[in-house]
C-alpha cells in the first residue's frame, strides 16, 4: 500500500464520481488517496476497521475464511464501491478479506474523522444507505442467478471476473489449480463436476490447462457463454 500525495488526482476522482457533496468541507482535508498492487490485501478478516475506503479505480475480490480454513469468494467489485461501510456503521472489525485483483486506487478516510464531521451529515448518511442497500440487492440477485444458471455459465462468469479488470484488460490470465476447490465452493458445484466442465472448456478452446494452471484463451467465447457477469 502506498499513499498518493496528489491533491489534484484526488480532486479529479471526487469530481468524476460526484463525491464532493458526500464529504462536507470539514471532512475533505482528511481524505487520502491510496494505491494497492495486484494481490495486496486492502483489509483482512478480523482486523480492526480504522478506515472507510471508496474504490475509484481497479477491481477487488471479497472473500471470507471459515473456521475450518476454507476460503469462500463472495464477490468482485469495481468502481464505485465502498469497503468498510458496514464495519463503520456497526463499529466492528472487518468481517471479510478484500484483495486487489488488479492495481487499485481508493479514497480512504479514518473512522474518527467521519464520526466527528459526518455522523449527522445527511448526504453522507444517504450515500451509505444507498451503498449498503445496493449490496444486499446485488447479493440477492447473485444468489438467485447462481442457482438458476448451469455450472458452465457460472464458471465462465467466474473466470471473466477473476481474469479481467473493470476495463476488460487482462489482470490474471491464469487461475491456479490449487484454488479449484474454492472455486467449486464459490459457484456451488462439486470439485469433480468442476473438473469435467473445465475439460469441456479446454476441448472447446475457451481455456487451456497446463502445469497446474488454467489460462483463458477465448474471452469473447466465455462472454457469450456467461451471458452476464453474475458475480459483479
Amino acid at each position: 500500500m502506498n499513499e498518493i500525495k496528489n491533491q489534484e488526482q484526488l480532486n479529479d476522482f471526487l469530481q468524476k464520481y460526484e463525491l464532493e457533496p458526500i464529504f462536507n468541507e470539514n471532512l475533505l482535508p482528511y481524505l487520502s488517496l491510496f494505491h494497492f498492487e495486484q494481490g495486496e490485501n486492502i483489509c483482512s478478516q478480523g482486523d480492526a476497521a480504522e478506515f472507510l475506503y471508496v474504490l475509484v479505480k481497479g477491481k477487488l475480490k471479497i472473500y471470507t475464511n471459515s473456521v475450518e480454513g476454507k476460503t469462500l469468494i463472495l464477490s468482485f467489485k469495481t468502481p464505485l464501491e465502498v469497503i468498510g461501510d458496514i464495519e463503520y456503521v456497526q463499529n466492528i472489525h472487518f468481517i471479510n478479506t478484500v484483495e486487489a485483483v488488479s492495481p487499485v486506487t481508493l479514497i480512504g478516510v479514518q473512522h474518527h474523522w467521519l464520526k466527528k464531521y459526518a455522523s449527522d451529515f445527511s448526504p453522507f448518511l444517504q450515500f451509505l444507505l444507498k451503498i449498503i442497500t445496493e449490496k444486499f440487492h446485488l447479493k440477492s440477485n447473485s444468489m438467485s442467478l447462481s442457482l438458476m444458471y448451469p455450472v458452465e455459465v457460472r464458471l465462465a462468469s467466474y473466470l471473466l471476473s477473476v481474469s479481467f479488470d473493470e476495463t476488460n484488460s487482462p489482470v490474471n490470465k491464469q487461475l491456479s489449480s490449487v484454488n479449484l476447490t474454492d472455486t467449486a465452493n464459490f459457484i456451488g458445484t462439486s470439485y469433480r463436476h468442476l473438473n469435467r466442465v473445465i475439460q469441456k472448456f479446454c476441448e472447446d478452446g475457451l481455456v487451456e490447462r497446463n502445469k497446474g494452471s488454467i489460462m483463458v484463451k477465448d474471452r469473447e467465447g466465455l462472454q457469450k457463454l456467461a451471458i452476464q457477469h453474475i458475480y459483479e
